[in-house]
């Protein structure tokens, strides 16, 4: 009779451990899938050229202000579309494409800067060093041409 009501006992904890752990792993296996599939929406890859345009369409907007408020409209969407550019996914030099949006950044907070202190002429001169900078680091990017792709470099 001990024996039995042992033998129940001992099917009785496995039962439930059994359960337990059933229920456990499915839990986890769930939070981790759920964790896993929120990193990859996270890093989601943007659309670089359009975000590229953008930023080009903000940043004309922030030289041809003629108004301070204006002008703070136009650098701030510029300053975020930068921001947003440096989180994609650069095929070419990665390293240097980020070095440049941050020298980038730099100048259109300088431009800001300059522009709410001592009016929008002294936001020229930073302004002018964005477009030499996008100059520069376009050249990374720019497709290969017909021969480059037959024969390589």
């Amino acid at each position: 009779m001990i024996a039995d009501s042992l033998l129940y006992s001992v099917y009785l904890i496995q039962f439930v451990l059994s359960v337990f752990l059933g229920l456990f792993m499915k839990y986890t296996y769930l939070i981790i899938v759920i964790l896993f599939s929120s990193l990859s929406y996270a890093s989601e890859t943007i659309d670089l050229e359009l975000n590229m345009k953008n930023t080009g369409l903000a940043y004309k907007k922030a030289v041809q202000a003629s108004q301070l408020t204006e002008f703070n409209t136009a650098i701030d969407e510029f300053i975020k579309l930068v921001e947003v550019s440096k989180t994609a996914k650069f095929y070419k030099k990665p390293e240097q494409s980020v070095k440049g949006l941050d020298k980038v950044l730099t100048q259109a907070r300088l431009a800001k800067q300059a522009a709410n202190q001592q009016g929008l002429t002294a936001a020229k001169v930073p302004l002018k060093r964005i477009d030499d900078l996008r100059k520069k680091y376009h050249k990374l990017h720019e497709p290969p041409g017909f021969f480059e792709l037959l024969f390589g470099k």
